[in-house]
Order: C-alpha cells, then sequence, then structure tokens
C-alpha cells in the first residue's frame, strides 16, 4: 500500500516537469519559423536564417552561467524563470507582429526561455523521479519534448487546412501551456537533492576541460548537430517549395514535420536497441543513417525526397544523447562542468543555419544541403574514434 502511495507522490511530481519537457520542444520551433517568417517578411535565406541565430545564440550566452546559478538559488526557480521568459516571447506577437525586428525579439526571447529550461529540465527530473527511474524518466521527458518540436510544423499546417487561421496560432497555443507548466511547477514541492561534499562547477573548471582532444571533440559535436539539425528542419520547407513548388503554409512543413515524427520513433526505438547495442557502434550506425538521408535529397526527386526527409530524422534522433552519455560516461567525476560545455554547445543552431543560408543564396536551396551533410562527416569521424577509443 505504501509503495503504491509512493508512486503516486512521485508521479504527480514528476507530471509538471514531463510539461516542462513538452514546453522545451516548443524552441524548436524556430526551425519552422525560418519559412513561414520569410514569406510573411519577404526575406533572402540569409536574412530568414537570422531567425534561427537569435534562437540558438542564447544557449551560448546562458547555459553556463545559469547552471552556477542554478547551484546557488535551486533548479526549481530557475525552471520557473525559464518558462517564464519564453512565456514573454509568446506574448509579444499577440500584442504586434508588424515588423521583422519584433519577431526576432520574440524569437530571442523564446531561445533563452528554452536555454535556461535545457539546463534546468534534465536535472530536476532525477529529484522528481523514483528510485532507479531517473533514466527511463529522463528518456520519456526527451520523447515528449519531441511533441512539442512536432507542434512547431504540424499546428500551422492545420491552422491554415482546416481551422481557417494562420501559423501565428502557434503564439497563444504555446502561451497557453507555458502558463498553465509555470502555475503545476509553482504548485508542487519538489525536494531538490544536492551530493554531499561536491564541488560546484565554475567557469575556471568547465572550459579547462576544452584542453582534453576528446571532450573537444565530442563539444564540437554537439555544436554541429544542433546546427545541422536547425539547418534540416529550416530547410526543408524552403527545399520542397524551391524545388517542388509546394506551399510551405498548406503542405510544405509536412516534410518537417516528417522530419520530427521521425525524430520521436528514432529516440523511442534507440532506447530500445540500445539494450543490446553498444552506445558506440549505434552512434556510428545512426551517423550514416542521417548521411544517407541527406544524400537523397539531391537526387531531386520528390518522392524520393519525403522518404530522406523522414530517414534523415531517423539517423539524426539520437546523436544528441548518444554524444552526451559517452562523453559522462567517460568522465563522470566531472559531469557537472561537461553539462555545462554541451548544452552551451547547441550554441551551433544558432551559427551553422546563417553558413547554411548564405550557401544557398548564393547557389540554391538544394546545394545548401551541403552544409548539414559536412556536418554529419565530421560527427561519423567523431563516431569512429569514440569506437576506436573504445
Amino acid at each position: 500500500m505504501e509503495q503504491t502511495e509512493n508512486k503516486s507522490i512521485s508521479l504527480w511530481k514528476s507530471f509538471p516537469v514531463f510539461l516542462a519537457f513538452l514546453c522545451m520542444g516548443f524552441g524548436d520551433a524556430v526551425g519552422p519559423f525560418v519559412g513561414l517568417a520569410k514569406g510573411e517578411f519577404h526575406l533572402s535565406n540569409t536574412m530568414a536564417q537570422l531567425i534561427a541565430f537569435m534562437g540558438f545564440i542564447m544557449f551560448g550566452i546562458l547555459s553556463v552561467p545559469i547552471g552556477i546559478l542554478q547551484d546557488k538559488i535551486g533548479k526549481k526557480f530557475i525552471l520557473i524563470i525559464g518558462l517564464s521568459v519564453a512565456l514573454v516571447g509568446m506574448i509579444i506577437p499577440m500584442i504586434a507582429l508588424n515588423s521583422f525586428g519584433l519577431f526576432l525579439l520574440t524569437v530571442l526571447f523564446l531561445g533563452a526561455g528554452s536555454a535556461i529550461n535545457q539546463v534546468a529540465g534534465n536535472p530536476i527530473m532525477r529529484d522528481v523521479s523514483a528510485p532507479g527511474k531517473y533514466s527511463r524518466n529522463l528518456s520519456l521527458g526527451q520523447f515528449i519534448k519531441a511533441i512539442g518540436s512536432l507542434s512547431g510544423p504540424v499546428l500551422p499546417a492545420l491552422a491554415v487546412t482546416y481551422w481557417n487561421s494562420d501559423w501565428k496560432l502557434l503564439f497563444p497555443v504555446y502561451s497557453v501551456f507555458l502558463f498553465l507548466t509555470i502555475l503545476c511547477i509553482s504548485i508542487t514541492s519538489i525536494k531538490e537533492h544536492k551530493i554531499e561534499g561536491a564541488k560546484p562547477a565554475n567557469f575556471k573548471s568547465c572550459f579547462a576541460l576544452l584542453k582534453n582532444p576528446f571532450v573537444l571533440t565530442m563539444v564540437l559535436g554537439i555544436f554541429v548537430y544542433v546546427g545541422a539539425e536547425v539547418c534540416m528542419s529550416s530547410g526543408l520547407p524552403i527545399y520542397f517549395n524551391n524545388k517542388f513548388n509546394v506551399d510551405i503554409q498548406k503542405i510544405g512543413l509536412l516534410s518537417t514535420g516528417l522530419f520530427f515524427i521521425a525524430l520521436m520513433a528514432g529516440r523511442f526505438l534507440g532506447s530500445v536497441i540500445l539494450n543490446w547495442l553498444s552506445p558506440k557502434r549505434f552512434f556510428l550506425i545512426t551517423c550514416f543513417l542521417a548521411i544517407l538521408g541527406i544524400l537523397g535529397l539531391f537526387l531531386g526527386v520528390k518522392s524520393i525526397a519525403y522518404v530522406s526527409a523522414f530517414l534523415t530524422g531517423l539517423g539524426f534522433a539520437n546523436i544528441f544523447p548518444l554524444i552526451f552519455s559517452i562523453t559522462v560516461d567517460a568522465m563522470p567525476e566531472r559531469s557537472n562542468e561537461l553539462s555545462g560545455l554541451m548544452v552551451t554547445a547547441i550554441v551551433g543552431g544558432a551559427i551553422i543555419p546563417v553558413i547554411m543560408g548564405f550557401v544557398a543564396d548564393k547557389t540554391n536551396a538544394t546545394m545548401g544541403f551541403l552544409v548539414p551533410l559536412l556536418c554529419l562527416i565530421f560527427i561519423t569521424i567523431t563516431a569512429f574514434r569514440s569506437l576506436k577509443k573504445a
């Protein structure tokens, strides 16, 4: 009876954190925003990719400082701050969205909130999980986050097709979920666990780790992976529009939807496959799958392009958690510093898509995919080195 009661208490405490993971996924709407805002504000490819830059630059600015602050004031308070910042970003366009500059401010707030939530969300899941259930709950949280990511391309398509609305419907919908999540977390009592005698991470201990070639390579792997993922989510609608004259708002976002559906499916399958396959071997397999998917886009056949979008998502699905877990497993005593560095590396989502936009402007939308392809080649080399190190 007591065990059942403890499970109920644990489920009640973990539910608001699962909602926070759903809201984390809203930050991935930055990718679909690129194609939507490109048509709304009549932007070049390079200018459109500034949206991704504004959304992800905050990971580079905020992650390490927020991690240090979190050690002092607590993860729950930091998580509420992150959700509140994202909510402000969603309220701005509901009041006025009459300029590209104002839209960039919206994306900046959403990116800042997402960065703060990433820093707080992963460790606080341990505090609300029953003993031995942290890994399971964290995997489930990533799956739920993928549902939030999928809403970015799917909701605008549904709004245009069935609800006589447009892509701006995202803002009130996201606002409601953010507000409810803030309320749920605020009224939930969370006991945060601290390891006795553990030294808190600081700027010096974090960046000193980059002198280690293995750590530097893996952090760069996160940097280029996130950049490549944003390139795919933002570039696919533009690619289908330019290559096959597919309307972005009605059908074009379905290509990104396929990508995010594949991410969700891939993460679930990955949690099963890793029961019998080593992470380092699976890391290499997923890299090859992602490269194969990107190469399919260069064939210029519509049916193959849709399959390629799905295949790429399957390949991309587990790269981030694999790089993260392999690195922490190699140096578990430095997990706090490594976490700060790798969350900071998400800033790759701000920089690499701008490069892709520049290449696309100088050539065409298809050739722009050379940028994420090169990123995946680098990650594959990293996977080979990781397997050799084993």
